[in-house]
């Protein structure tokens, strides 16, 4: 896959390091996806506490 600039600034900002650097180190790359998994479960829930109040 090709990373643009913009992709590389957006991990940068987010993440603290590059594409190269996380398709380097492992451990980086588990620690990155493991707070993306984290951040994906709490939209979960606030998704359906949203939609709960909804159809009240």
């Amino acid at each position: 896959m090709n990373y643009t600039a913009e992709m590389e600034k957006a991990m940068h900002k987010t993440h603290g390091l590059g594409y190269e650097e996380y398709s380097r180190k492992l451990d980086q790359r588990l620690e990155v996806e493991r707070k993306r998994n984290e951040e994906h479960q709490q939209s979960k829930k606030l998704v359906a506490e949203v939609e709960k109040q909804l159809h009240r």
